[in-house]
């Protein structure tokens, strides 16, 4: 029933299906190790050694320690979740996947999502409509609603029994009686405006490597995006199957839409678009989300960093500064493992030859005798860009890590990776 975004067949994962987040983790994370002084007899005991103040609302607080209490056996209570919602409420297996891996990850990012964000109102309520939004194209009701809250309570209270109380489960109730209201409300607000998908068409395919396609698309009825935005994608031949995919295109005047699509191992929706479709074949498209766009109110130069498939909204991103006609600064740093890998380095030369603001530099792991965070200091500074990251959610976390060691301040990066950034610090 939740759906979080993962980064980008994801990306998010790596996952291996988000468009948002294909290609190779180009960025190695830094490590630190330290060795712990050894204890002596006259040492004074450290009073750092004692419990850390626990931060946050009374319901947070009991919330985070139930997420703590799970995390190890999160497959279990996710898998138990299911189990349950499926026996209690069989009417409801038919708006989920026939293969559920996927789906059991996203619960548990969506409550990693929330628990880490359940005091900062303005990121938490800006992610329940997103997810209330995207939540139509499955055919979710405010009637269904009820059932999943009272499934996953009955899970987090089996396998988190040593920190559950009457106290944690009022918690826990208050909190999703409270979201589930915010996703049910975007949901008819969007009703309103939009249909809950979108038949397109897909026009062409280009087989660009024999595992990455890009692939353009006509829908049924007009399609509102912006540049830097992504979309979810369901193919005829894995049914409620969706997999996030970055626009690779500003918003064209013939109204058609551009994906790259990598095909990652036991990828289903990755490998049929990029193998089993042609032109002809009809998909569906999710909603537009994300906030990884052009503020268009400001002349700041843009530091783009993409790493794989995930130079397709940075790609986005240049035609949308070229279409305003604004001669600011764009900075591209374009990486990939391998020379096969940089699969559309012509396109964003010649793009670079037709703008004299764009600066592109392509980095391949293998050969690169400079490491792209020593390059991003060598090239800058960049204080005074905004910062638009698109790839692995490995290179996204480490591309973030850099930037801010190099003076960037964090309001001024962006990127669509916000859950998968939550599971592990992200």
């Amino acid at each position: 029933m939740f759906e979080a975004r993962h980064t980008m067949d994801a990306p998010t994962t790596t996952s291996g299906e988000n468009g948002m987040s294909g290609g190779a983790d180009w960025f190695t994370p830094r490590t630190q190790s330290s060795t712990p002084p050894a204890d002596s007899p006259e040492r004074v005991p450290d009073q750092r050694s004692a419990p850390a103040v626990e931060e946050g609302s009374a319901d947070a607080i009991l919330i985070r320690r139930t997420m703590a209490e799970i995390g190890p056996v999160a497959d279990k209570v996710t898998s138990y979740f299911y189990a349950l919602l499926f026996v209690r409420h069989p009417e409801l297996r038919a708006l989920f996947p026939a293969a559920m891996d996927t789906q059991r990850e996203r619960l548990l990012k969506a409550l990693l999502t929330a628990a880490e964000n359940l005091d900062d109102t303005s990121v938490l309520v800006d992610y329940l409509q997103n997810l209330g939004r995207g939540h139509r194209k499955y055919g979710t009701r405010p009637e269904h609603y009820p059932a999943v809250g009272e499934c996953l309570i009955g899970a987090l209270s089996r396998y988190a029994a040593t920190v559950w109380s009457p106290e944690t489960e009022a918690a826990w109730v208050r909190a999703y009686t409270t979201m589930s209201q915010v996703m049910i409300d975007a949901a008819a607000a969007d009703e309103l405006r939009s249909p809950p998908w979108w038949h397109a068409e897909i026009v062409t395919h280009d087989l660009r490597t024999p595992d990455i396609a890009i692939i353009t698309l006509r829908p049924d009825q007009p399609y509102p995006f912006l540049a830097g935005q992504y979309t979810s994608v369901e193919t005829p031949w894995w049914p409620r199957a969706w997999r996030h995919y970055s626009f690779a295109s500003a918003p064209r005047s013939d109204g058609l839409l551009t994906f790259h699509v990598k095909a990652v191992p036991a990828g289903w929706v990755s490998n049929a678009l990029v193998h089993r479709a042609r032109p002809g074949d009809v998909i569906r498209l999710g909603p537009p989300t994300g906030s990884m766009t052009v503020d268009h109110t400001t002349d700041s130069g843009l530091l783009c960093l993409g790493g794989g498939t995930g130079i397709a909204p940075i790609k986005a991103l240049i035609e949308d500064v070229a279409e305003r006609g604004a001669r600011r600064p764009v900075e591209v740093f374009y990486g990939a493992r391998t020379d096969h890998d940089l699969y559309d380095i012509d396109t964003m030369l010649r793009l670079q030859q037709s703008h004299s603001w764009l600066s592109v530099r392509a980095f391949i792991d293998q050969q690169a005798h400079v490491q792209l965070p020593d390059a991003l200091r060598d090239y800058g500074p960049w204080n005074e860009y905004d910062a638009y990251l698109s790839g692995p959610p490995g290179m996204i976390r480490s591309g973030i890590d850099t930037l801010r060691d190099i003076g960037v301040p964090r309001s001024r990066i962006r990127h669509d990776s916000v859950e998968e950034l939550l599971v592990v610090g992200n």
